[in-house]
């Protein structure tokens, strides 16, 4: 299952009529210069350019089926998780890629004696002249100044023949702006200059913001509680939901890319992300240990690739490694930062992964998206369960933000639905969010989240629909199809919904630098289904089974063990949203966990 965008099958059409030669087609473009640069004049013949070519990795046109293998309930071969050797084997690029990328270069007149392949297999890299450059991909290169004095060669479009479009990624130096830019210490706000799914640039450095005091992923702040008042009682739990803590319990902690346990700041935007997620899971679990991942200095900061780094060598050059405009790069060369090699594997990972950050789905080029995409795949291959939270602002981005029609951001009061990423990825189980109504009991019917937050959920611009998750969609829009056009939403049948299943995510006190608050949003109903799959593995080891891997084929074969939501919406966009109803829906998902239902459907699976 290859994953591209959708929308741009109109548009290629067009490219190739438009192409510069018959056999050649235009494989990325840029429409106009992310923030802070201009271009300035040509690129001089006699510069050279070190040329890299990013090859497609093998089989990944098979990763949905062989994933399927190994996690549909109905397979013979369900929990026969692979080894990562397997992996890396598997998907490794092809000699015939390698081959056809060769032929194209020696008939363009780049001689094999001048190239090189990278170590990882995944590159090919070379030196050029500028007029050789242009020749091969029938462009012009311009030297591009930015607001700071960096200088950067890049150009607008570039095009290669068409029947390699399969074999190559892309290829630096081209349309994608990879100096760096300092941006330690202050605190960022997103920009209004574009979105990716428009097919415009990112922002600068946005996949680093994911940690961010300013992300609209972090959880929603309550009133804060005196801890004499804090009530445990399971018929409070309307007002407040209490762990039952864990006396000098401490987390494993894996430091990736220069990362320390943070304590010079304090304050809920800095730590109410890890003490909810701790709290929680390390209370739900007990005793079985918790890993707190930790990735990149305080200076730069890291993206969600630079985590698969550290516990995925492979990834580190897959698919032409990380994109150094989006992704922390290291050894930092900023003040302070981290002076040691990016770390490519050496940590392990857990058998569950939950993570209550996610972008905007339109902050990234899809091309980055997929990259990142399969490897949650592989992932799941190896019996990982990948979990990430679906957002607090319905159909709208983080911050609240929604997509003009110019493919801007805006305050979110109108234009198109914003959906989240990684949410979307098909690989990956997303988790909205519920909430017990107010004066009801625990036991009652919950609602989607409708206190301080709305559960994130929408359909994909990017991620076709996935067979598990067919029939559930399908029936959704026959069943209740919604309000709005393909003015508000990809209402083609044809994408990802999200999300997959949810758990509460209201009144949950967090005690934060010392102070107890309540806590709302998905980033707390992650943590909770992730302890919850967690269990269901311990139950499942302790009787000689392995882990469950990736849960959302089992999840949509057997609606039954999960709680259906039927009421509540997911308002945005200056819209109603979308609204819970019988069975799936891209509000709740298909419910919330039945922990008793769930185990007993996973000890009678192989």
């Amino acid at each position: 299952m290859r994953f591209s965008l959708l929308t741009l099958v109109v548009a290629l059409a067009a490219t190739v009529i438009a192409a510069p030669s018959p056999s050649y087609i235009r494989h990325e473009k840029r429409n106009y210069l992310p923030r802070g640069w201009q271009r300035r004049q040509r690129m001089p013949a006699a510069s050279v350019l070190p040329m890299r070519i990013a090859l497609t990795q093998g089989n990944l046109d098979k990763g949905y089926d062989h994933l399927m293998d190994v996690a549909h309930p109905e397979s013979a071969n369900f929990g026969k998780h692979w080894s990562a050797k397997q992996v890396a084997e598997t998907f490794a690029p092809s000699e015939t890629t390698v081959d056809a990328v060769m032929e194209w270069l020696q008939n363009s007149g780049i001689s094999a004696d001048r190239i090189s392949r990278s170590q990882s297999l995944g590159w090919l890299q070379f030196n050029v002249t500028v007029p050789e450059a242009e020749s091969l991909l029938k462009t012009k290169y311009y030297l591009h100044e930015h607001q700071t004095g960096k200088p950067h060669v890049a150009c607008d479009e570039y095009h290669i023949p068409g029947h390699l479009q399969e074999h190559v990624d892309f290829i630096t130096p081209t349309v994608h702006f990879d100096t760096k830019i300092p941006q330690a210490k202050e605190k960022r706000t997103a920009e209004t200059s574009g979105t990716a799914a428009a097919g415009v640039p990112v922002r600068t450095k946005a996949a680093l913001q994911i940690s961010n005091p300013t992300n609209g992923f972090q959880p929603k702040k309550g009133a804060d509680i005196n801890i004499q008042s804090i009530v445990d009682e399971l018929e409070n739990c309307n007002k407040m939901i209490t762990p039952n803590c864990q006396v000098q319990r401490t987390p494993t902690t894996d430091l990736i890319d220069g990362a320390t346990v943070q304590t010079e700041e304090e304050g809920f935007e800095f730590n109410a992300e890890s003490d909810l997620d701790l709290e929680y899971a390390m209370t739900l679990v007990n005793p079985q240990k918790v890993t707190l991942y930790q990735v990149g200095d305080l200076v730069e900061g890291a993206s969600f690739n630079n985590f698969l780094d550290g516990i995925d060598g492979s990834y580190c050059t897959a698919d032409g490694g990380d994109d150094p405009l989006q992704d922390a790069i290291y050894p930092d060369p900023l003040p302070g930062g981290y002076t040691g090699p990016e770390n490519c594997g050496g940590f392990a990972a857990t058998k569950v992964i939950s993570t209550s950050y996610g972008y905007n789905e339109a902050d990234l080029t899809p091309a980055y998206e997929a990259r990142q995409c399969n490897e949650y795949m592989k992932l799941g291959l190896q019996g990982t369960t990948i979990l990430y939270s679906s957002g607090d602002y319905g159909v709208a981005g983080n911050g609240g933000q929604c997509i003009t029609a110019n493919g801007s951001f805006n305050d979110g009061f109108s234009g198109k639905f914003n959906p989240a990423f990684p949410s979307t990825c098909p690989y990956v189980t997303a988790v909205g969010a519920t909430q017990i109504l107010p004066g009801a009991p625990v036991t009652a019917p919950e609602e989607a989240c409708e206190i301080v937050i709305f559960s994130g959920g929408g359909f994909s611009n990017v991620f076709p629909l996935p067979d598990y998750q067919s029939s559930a969609v399908k029936g959704f829009f026959a069943d209740h199809p919604p309000p709005y056009g393909a003015d508000r939403f990809n209402n083609s049948q044809a994408v990802r919904g999200y999300p997959d299943i949810s758990a509460n995510g209201a009144n949950y006190v967090v005690a934060v630098d010392g102070t107890f608050s309540l806590i709302y949003g998905t980033s707390a109903s992650t943590p909770v289904v992730g302890s919850i799959v967690t269990l269901i593995n311990e139950a499942r080891f302790a009787i000689g089974k392995g882990s469950v891997g990736f849960i959302n084929p089992t999840l949509y074969a057997n609606p039954g063990a999960l709680n259906d939501i039927t009421s509540g919406g997911n308002q945005g966009c200056g819209t109603a949203g979308f609204t819970a109803v019988a069975g799936w829906d891209p509000v709740t998902g298909l419910g919330t966990p039945n922990f008793p239902k769930l185990l007993e459907l996973y000890l009678t699976l192989p």
